[in-house]
C-alpha cells in the first residue's frame, strides 16, 4: 500500500473516531445538567416518600421502645412481687 494512501485512510478513521467520542462527551455532559421536567417531579415525589417512611418508621420505633419499657416494667413488678 502506497504511505500516502496509508495516512489518508489513518487520518480519516482517527477523525471518524475523535468526532463519535466527542459527540457522546458532549451529550452525556447536556444530559447530566439537565434533568427532564418528569424525572425532577419523580425524584421530588420519591424523596417525600422517603422522608414519610423514616417519620413512620420514627414513630414506630418510639412505640416499641414505649412497649419494650412497659414489659420490663410488668417484668420487674411480677419479680418483686414473686
Amino acid at each position: 500500500m502506497h504511505p500516502a494512501v496509508f495516512l489518508v485512510a489513518l487520518l480519516s478513521t482517527l477523525g471518524i473516531a475523535a468526532f463519535t467520542v466527542i459527540r457522546v462527551a458532549r451529550l452525556l455532559a447536556t444530559r447530566r445538567e439537565s434533568p427532564s421536567a418528569d424525572v425532577t417531579a419523580r425524584l421530588e415525589e420519591l424523596e417525600r416518600g422517603v422522608q414519610g417512611l423514616q417519620q413512620e418508621l420514627a414513630e414506630t420505633q418510639e412505640r416499641l421502645d414505649f412497649t419494650e419499657r412497659l414489659l420490663s416494667t410488668a417484668r420487674e413488678g411480677r419479680r418483686l412481687g414473686s
